[in-house]
C-alpha cells in the first residue's frame, strides 16, 4: 500500500530505502482511488522512531493510505523537537470534524501512573469517545490497549513484580477472527511493560474477544464490537534493536533490570539481537488495514 508522506518527514528517507512504496502528492492526486485516511496519535517519546516502524508497516498492502500524525495539545512532548511536531502533527481540535477510516493510538511511558493522573488523560477519553462514531476501526498498543480497556470497557491494569521484557511465545485463541489470518499457530512477539490486564477480568466481558494471549506475557491480542477496537498488549511494529536500546536506556538510569528473555543471542547482550517477529507483524497491519478498515469503511462518510 503506498502511503502518501509529506517529503520532508525523516521517516521518509528511512523507508524508501527499504523500498517501500512512497508517494507525494502530486502523485497522488493521480491516483483514481479512494484511498484511506488513517490518523496515528503518536504518545511515544521517541516520536521519530516510532513514526518509521508504523509507517513500515502500514506501507505493505495495495492501497493508498493518507496519513495525519496528532499530538497532545495537554502535553508537550519533551524528546521530540518543537520544530518537527510544528511541521508534521496536528492536534485533536483541527480534526474532530473529519471522519477515519482508521485510528492508530501508540503506548507512552506513563503505565505506572493511575490513567486519571496522566496528563493528557481527560483528552484521550475525549479522543476514544470521539473514534466511537468517527473512525471505523482503531488499533490500540501496549498502554494504549489498556487505555482503551479501561476507558471503554472499565478493566483496569495491574502492576507487575517485574517488568515484562522480551520475546514471547504466543498461541491463537480464535482462529475464526480474520485479523490473524496466516498465523501461525504459535508465534513470537516482543513486550516491553511494567503493567498487565488479567485474563480473567477479559473473559468476563462478552464484548471482547481474546484472540491471542502468551503463558508467559498474559493477553496479547483482542477486538470488541466486530473490529472496531482492536487491543495488542504487545509490539509487534517494534525494530530488532529496540529492546535492546530500552534495556540500555533502563541501565543508564540506574534501575535495575534484567536481560530482555528469549531476545539475545546466548542470552548475551553484546550479541546483536534477530528480528523473529517480522512477518507476523506485518500480517497483523495489513489484516487490519484489509478485513477492518477498507472492508468496512464507508466509501463516502455520510
Amino acid at each position: 500500500m503506498p502511503i502518501k508522506l509529506p517529503k520532508l518527514l525523516p521517516a521518509r528517507e528511512i523507508l524508501e530505502n527499504e523500498n517501500i512504496f512512497i508517494m507525494d502528492d502530486e502523485r497522488a492526486s493521480q491516483q483514481d482511488i479512494r484511498p484511506l485516511n488513517i490518523v496515528i496519535l503518536n504518545l511515544m517519546p521517541e516520536k521519530e522512531k516510532t513514526e518509521a516502524q508504523l509507517l513500515r508497516l502500514l506501507g505493505n498492502t495495495p492501497l493508498q493510505v493518507n496519513l495525519s500524525f496528532l499530538k497532545t495539545a495537554t502535553y508537550e512532548s519533551k524528546h521530540t523537537s518543537p520544530y518537527h511536531l510544528e511541521q508534521f502533527y496536528t492536534t485533536f481540535a483541527t480534526i474532530k470534524e473529519r471522519k477515519f477510516d482508521g485510528m492508530i493510538i501508540t503506548g507512552a511511558p506513563v503505565e505506572m501512573m493511575p490513567f486519571e493522573n496522566v496528563e493528557y488523560w481527560d483528552e484521550l477519553v475525549e479522543i476514544m469517545k470521539w473514534t466511537k462514531t468517527n473512525v471505523t476501526s482503531t488499533l490500540h498498543i501496549c498502554w494504549g490497549a489498556q487505555a482503551a480497556l479501561f476507558y471503554h470497557f472499565d478493566i483496569d491494569k495491574f502492576e507487575l513484580p517485574e517488568k515484562c521484557s522480551g520475546i514471547y511465545s504466543h498461541i491463537i485463541n480464535d482462529h475464526s477472527e480474520k485479523l490473524l489470518r496466516g498465523f501461525d499457530d504459535e508465534f513470537l512477539a516482543p513486550h516491553s511493560r511494567y503493567t498487565d490486564v488479567a485474563i480473567e477480568d477479559l473473559e468476563h466481558c462478552s464484548e471482547i474477544k481474546i484472540l491471542s494471549s502468551s503463558p508467559e506475557a498474559g493477553p496479547f491480542i483482542m477486538c470488541a464490537n466486530g473490529g472496531k477496537q482492536i487491543m495488542v498488549t504487545g509490539h509487534l511494529e517494534y525494530d530488532a534493536q529496540t529492546l535492546a536500546e530500552e534495556y540500555s536506556r533502563d541501565l543508564s538510569r540506574g534501575i535495575e533490570i534484567k536481560i530482555p528473555e528469549n531476545y539475545f543471542p546466548n542470552n548475551d547482550p553484546e550479541k546483536p539481537p534477530l528480528n523473529r517477529w517480522r512477518s507476523h507483524a506485518h500480517l497483523l497491519f495489513s489484516n487490519w488495514l484489509n478485513y477492518y478498515v477498507y472492508q468496512e469503511t464507508p466509501y463516502e462518510w455520510n
